[in-house]
């Protein structure tokens, strides 16, 4: 058990967990305002006249937020992959 702590620990002070954090967090709020725009584009696709923002239901808010989550996660794991594989060579 104590191994694999140390190991856990030696993971997180690396290059490639501060990468993958910040392409993470960078990725989720970014597509979180880009979700909110296409969930209000679609509520006024029939009223061509005014634009109006409307707040998503709770529902709605948390099916974006469990996409954006796996979505973000993809990402981050393919950002520290590519990272790995230009620093490898």
């Amino acid at each position: 058990m104590y191994y694999l702590v140390r190991q856990l620990q030696q993971y997180y002070r690396t290059k490639m967990m501060h990468i993958f954090i910040i392409s993470v967090l960078v990725y989720a709020v970014i597509n979180m305002i880009e979700n909110y725009i296409h969930y209000n584009i679609g509520r006024n696709k029939n009223d061509t006249t005014q634009f109006e923002f409307f707040s998503p239901s709770m529902k709605d808010w948390s099916h974006m937020a469990i996409i954006m989550i796996v979505f973000a996660l993809l990402q981050g794991i393919l950002t520290i992959t590519v990272e790995y594989y230009f620093d490898s060579k």
